[in-house]
Parts: structure tokens; sequence; C-alpha cells
């Protein structure tokens, strides 16, 4: 599947660019061209991102090729810190502007040289990193674009995230497990980027590849939305959606939009919706070397509804019970909306991150008032079958009863008991 569309008219300049200037015909793609419908009052409609880019992009950085390549020794191996279907990215160390000896570490993405399809996956995190700015996404220093006679050159150089990606810590078994409330955070600040994106622009933003691979965690693990290749505009005033070529990840495009090509905001709710069941199973949303049934995370959860007893089967074991089973139920509930199968039934990031929020708060107080002996009592306090005088088969038989009873209410207390239990197994430990 292409990600990109070639550009009907070739670059034949071959020297640096001091800026990535638009053509007419590139304007035109990259706009929201495929919109559907068109709105009826085009001349008040909101400027695109071409023409926000052309207000702010001067606060971009141009380095030249020369420049770039000092600050990876040459794109050294050794540099390397990470790669994909876009290219290349190191580890660079690059002079500030006002020209004193601190360097700035840096992350400098160098595209696969596949002709004018890089170029516009190129063009498109400029455009779009040069108009957005919030605490959860990332930010993009500068560019590079050289055409010679090696061809094309693209580069594009962010801020430096020191601890890689919330794929990296949720699949990666080498690392330490991230602990339940740093995952809900990390959830929480991208919901928030994502908000920004869908409603606090001048033009609506859809990013079109929300995954635990662009999620990026910086040196406190605050998380910022990475990769900006495959944004597009959303619809305007009007209109209901935009019509796209399907593009994305798969396991985490909404299947309306790839049924359809209907593109809204809420393909990307959809996509949240994955991570979510990503962050509570710590599986991804696809794992080819699983039994048949396990394969695809969103069909293996639904044997585990988030009421059910056997939900906790679905929890990372790498969590190893350090969660609110409370809190997990209801962020899996949450996951089932977002995945609803109607994109409108589906509820918008705002509310997600409302949702999150009151989940966080809930589980603080938890941590932070534990469940007393008082707390068991009443939860025990309900009527049981009444003792009867018998024989010693008899008495079996209560006891069994009496069993079955408190199985039945451990379902009920299960959070309670558990976290009694670790409590005084570090009595024990430490004692």
């Amino acid at each position: 599947m292409k990600c990109f569309y070639y550009f009907k008219d070739k670059y034949r300049n071959k020297e640096q660019r001091s800026a990535p200037e638009l053509k007419e015909q590139e304007k035109f793609d990259f706009s929201g061209a495929e919109r559907v419908t068109k709105s009826s009052c085009s001349s008040a409609s909101p400027r695109g991102i071409p023409e926000l880019y052309e207000e702010k992009g001067h606060n971009l950085r141009v380095f030249s090729f020369t420049e770039l390549r000092r600050a990876t020794s040459d794109f050294s191996r050794l540099l390397k810190i990470g790669e994909g279907g876009f290219g290349t990215v190191f580890k660079g160390s690059i002079k500030p502007v006002d020209g004193s000896d601190n360097s700035i570490l840096v992350a400098i993405k160098r595209l696969n040289k596949d002709g004018l399809q890089g170029h516009k996956q190129w063009l498109t995190e400029v455009q779009f990193l040069g108009v957005v700015e919030h605490p959860n996404l990332v930010k993009l220093i500068g560019y590079c674009a050289l055409d010679d006679e090696r061809g094309i050159q693209r580069l594009l150089v962010y801020e430096y995230m020191p601890n890689k990606s919330l794929e990296f810590h949720l699949f990666n078994k080498a690392c330490d497990p991230l602990p339940w409330k740093t995952r809900l955070e990390i959830l929480l600040g991208a919901a928030q980027g994502l908000i920004y994106l869908h409603e606090e622009l001048e033009i609506q933003v859809i990013f079109r590849d929300f995954k635990a691979s662009n999620i990026l965690l910086d040196e406190n693990f605050k998380p910022k939305l990475s990769d900006f290749g495959l944004a597009r505009e959303g619809p305007v005033a009007g209109d209901t959606h935009v019509s796209t070529a399907v593009m994305g990840t798969y396991g985490y495009a909404a299947p309306d939009y790839i049924e359809t090509g209907h593109l809204t905001a809420k393909s990307d709710v959809w996509s949240f919706g994955v991570v979510l069941y990503e962050i509570l199973t710590g599986r991804r949303s696809m794992e080819r070397n699983r039994p048949k049934t396990e394969k695809k995370l969103l069909e293996w959860v639904k044997q585990y509804p988030p009421d059910s007893k056997r939900f906790d089967m679905v929890m990372d074991p790498r969590l190893e019970g350090e969660y609110s089973i409370d809190g997990a139920r209801r962020i899996a509930k949450l996951a089932d909306h977002c995945l609803r199968k109607s994109a409108k039934d589906r509820p918008t990031m705002r509310q997600v991150a409302e949702r999150l929020k009151q989940i966080i708060q809930d589980s603080d107080e938890e941590r932070s008032h534990p469940a007393d002996d008082k707390d068991i009592e009443v939860s025990e306090n309900d009527p049981i079958e009444p003792e009867e005088k018998s024989s010693e088969s008899g008495s079996s038989e209560l006891w069994k009863k009496r069993m079955e009873h408190l199985a039945k209410l451990g379902e009920r207390v299960e959070s309670v008991s558990r976290r009694r239990f670790m409590i005084l197994q570090r009595a024990n430990v430490s004692s």
C-alpha cells in the first residue's frame, strides 16, 4: 500500500533550499483536495495548514547537509536510535543558534531516498510540525532539503526524547515494566495531544497514525506524539469527513475508515482504544507468534469482558498485581467505547481525557486510603445460608456452602484483599 501520491512536477533545483516552498499543486493536494463535499462558503473557511505554515514556518531552523553529517558522525550506526519504513533516526548533537558552546542533543530523521514519495512525507511533517505547538507534541527544531547528483536528501531535526517510545517500554521484556500510574499518565498526556489537534487549532488535524511507537517519552516519561507523515486536515464546516486513500498501520486503523476511506477525528479515537488495551495487556495489537485465538488483541480480549470474573486474565503479568482492578475494568470499558463500530457512537477525545482523569484520581485515592478490616467486615455482612445443627457430614456440607459464598464475596473485594495480602507479605519480609 502506497503511503503518498507522487507529485506531478519534479524538482529540478539542485541547490539547498532556504525553506520548503509549496507549489500550487502541492497546496492543493495537502489541504484536503480529496474532500467528499465542498463548503458552500469557502471564502469564509479557516486557513489551512499551508497558509498557517507560511505565517509560522520561519521559526524552523534550516540546516545544511554538512551540519547534520557532522552532528551524527557521518550518520554512524553507533548513533542509530530508530528505523522504519520512513528511514533511519540518529542521535545527534548540534550547536545552538546563539553560537554558544553548549551543544543540544537532537534526534535526526533521515528519510529513505525513495523519490518524490519521500519528499511528500517530509513536507507533510515540516508543515504540520511547523504550525502545531503543544506540550504533548514532539517539537520540530528544523529540517534539511538538498537535491544534488546523489539524489534527494530529506532530513528532520527533532527534540531528543531520552526514554524512547511507549512501544519500547511496553513490549520490550528487557526493560523494567511501566508502573500502573505511569501508564495512565502517558495515556492522559497522549489524549491531551489529540484534543489539541482535534479541537484547539484554527483547522482540525487528524493524526491518522496513533500507536504506541509514535508516543515518545521525555526524561520524565511525559508523552509526546511524533511522526506526522500521515496527518491530514479534518473536514471543514459543513462536511462530515474527508475522503482519502486508506493509510496507517494495520491493527490500529478504524474499520469504518478502512471500508469507506472516510476519515474523521473518530478514526483517531478508535486507534486510541487499541492502545488502551495494549496498556492493559502488555500485548501488541497483532502478535503472529501467539496461538490462533490470541493473535489479534481485540478478538482475544472479547473473551474476558470488563465485568467478568476472569477479566484479570487480560492484565499484563509484568504489573505483578500492582494495579487497581477497578481502574483496570474502567479503562477496558473506556476502550470498548472508543472501539464502537459506528464512529458517531464513539466518544470525543475530550470525553476520553475526562474519564481518564477521573480514573487516575480514584486510583490515587485508593492508594491514599487503603482498606482496613472494617471495609472487609462491611463487605462480608451480607446474608448467608443459616447454620444448622447436623452430623459430621452435615458440617462438611455447611462448610462447602460457606466457602462457595465466600468465593462470591471474593469477586467483590478482590482489589481490597489483594492489597492487604501484599502489605502483609512485605511486613513478613521486613520483619
